[in-house]
C-alpha cells in the first residue's frame, strides 16, 4: 500500500487542488465572458499564432494541448463552425491534417489577449512577487519535463496488467 501524505504535503495538494480549479474556473469565466472563447479555444488559438505559418499538425497540437485525438477533432470542428480556424491538409504528407489559424481566428484573438492577461494578473500574478515567480516556474518546469518524460516512455512500452491482488490494495 503506498504510504500517505504527511500532513504539510497533504494540505500543500489540497491547497494546489483547490486554488488551480478555483483560478481555471476564474479564467475560463472571464473569457467566456470578454471574448465568448473557452479556455481550449484560447489556447488554440495561442499555439497556432506562435507557429511558423499560424498552422500545427494536428497530431502536434493534440500533444501541445494535452488533448487526445478524439477531443482536439471535436475542438478544432467547433472553432471551425466559428471560422477561427480551418483543417487542411499537410502539404508535405497528404495524409496528415493541418489545423490553420484563420484571420477571423487571429482577430478574436488578438482582441481577447488584453482581457485575458488582465485577468491572469488580477487573479494570479499581480499577487507573487519575483521570487514566487520564479519558484512557480522551477516547479511547474520540472514537473512538465517530467511528466511529458514518463508519458513519453509509457507510450513507447507495452502496457503491462498487473495481477488482480495487486489491485485490490491500493
Amino acid at each position: 500500500m503506498t504510504e500517505s501524505l504527511d500532513s504539510t504535503r497533504a494540505a500543500a495538494w489540497r491547497a494546489y487542488i483547490e486554488a488551480s480549479q478555483r483560478l481555471f474556473t476564474q479564467l475560463e469565466d472571464d473569457l467566456r465572458t470578454d471574448s465568448d472563447l473557452t479556455f481550449a479555444d484560447y489556447h488554440v488559438l495561442v499555439l497556432l499564432s506562435e507557429a511558423p505559418g499560424q498552422r500545427l499538425r494536428m497530431g502536434e497540437l493534440a500533444s501541445r494541448l494535452v488533448f487526445s485525438p478524439s477531443r482536439l477533432t471535436y475542438q478544432i470542428s467547433s472553432m471551425q463552425r466559428r471560422g477561427l480556424v480551418s483543417k487542411e491538409p499537410c502539404p508535405d504528407d497528404r495524409r496528415g491534417s493541418e489545423a490553420v489559424l484563420t484571420a477571423a481566428g487571429l482577430l478574436t484573438l488578438s482582441e481577447a489577449a488584453p482581457h485575458h492577461l488582465a485577468s491572469v494578473r488580477a487573479h494570479l500574478m499581480d499577487d507573487l512577487d519575483d521570487a514566487e515567480v520564479a519558484c512557480l516556474t522551477r516547479v511547474f518546469d520540472r514537473l512538465g519535463h517530467r511528466l511529458r518524460a514518463a508519458r513519453t516512455t509509457s507510450s513507447t512500452q507495452p502496457h503491462v496488467k498487473e495481477p488482480s491482488d495487486a489491485r485490490d490494495h491500493r
